[in-house]
């Protein structure tokens, strides 16, 4: 009898289900996964607003400070009505950087134009301007004097003492915001520029400047 009652109480304990775990434990589970979200959240949001004001994209701002006449020489050709052309432009210009972050921009060129035709050309080698700095440039743009000799207007230009030049330069690169968001930059500036022939000299310059996001 002893034994059988035995089994039977062993059955009976295998057929008892099994204790459910303590609704504390489930409790901390959840809150951890909350807190956890609620961080995560919290972080998404402190540099979204951060990206919205603090390190919000800005334009780089290029400035054409002067444009010199380093030299100039011609002669005329009055039967032949030509004129034989070199001249040689200084251009100082700055960039600035007004982002909290670095800005990085790649190879360009400088152009000369002489009315739309593209009369002399220098490199715009890639660099990084930190943030908050101005970066000043000097190029010296030659004139190719072969491009002009078959132009007509050329001979005219020089007999009235202007001669119109148009400098144009284009800085092309990227922003990084918190090294998370990239945002491509393009900024150019155009200068028209008369050359008083007589005095050897810039009479007159004006710039006109534009930059996009």
């Amino acid at each position: 009898m002893e034994i059988e009652s035995s089994t039977i109480a062993l059955k009976d304990a295998k057929s008892m289900p099994s204790t459910p775990p303590p609704r504390n434990s489930r409790k901390r589970k959840r809150n951890i996964c909350l807190a956890v979200i609620a961080v995560i959240l919290g972080l998404v949001l402190v540099i979204v607003i951060l990206g919205l004001t603090v390190f919000k994209a800005r334009r780089p701002v290029t400035t054409v400070n002067s444009v010199a006449l380093k030299d100039l020489q011609f002669s005329l050709d009055i039967l032949r009505l030509k004129v034989y052309l070199n001249a040689t432009l200084d251009v100082s210009l700055s960039i600035k950087n007004p982002n909290k972050v670095g800005f990085k921009y790649s190879n360009s060129s400088a152009l000369l134009k002489y009315r739309g035709e593209l009369v002399g050309e220098a490199p715009l080698l890639a660099s990084k301007i930190s943030a908050d700095q101005t970066l000043p440039m000097n190029i010296t743009l030659t004139l190719m004097a072969d491009r002009l000799l078959s132009n007509s207007d050329l001979y005219s230009d020089i007999m009235s003492g202007t001669l119109p030049l148009t400098t144009f330069t284009r800085i092309s690169g990227k922003v990084y915001i918190l090294k998370i968001f990239k945002i491509h930059v393009v900024s150019t500036t155009t200068c028209d520029v008369n050359i008083d022939v007589t005095n050897r000299s810039v009479a007159n310059q004006t710039c006109r400047y534009k930059t996009k996001l």
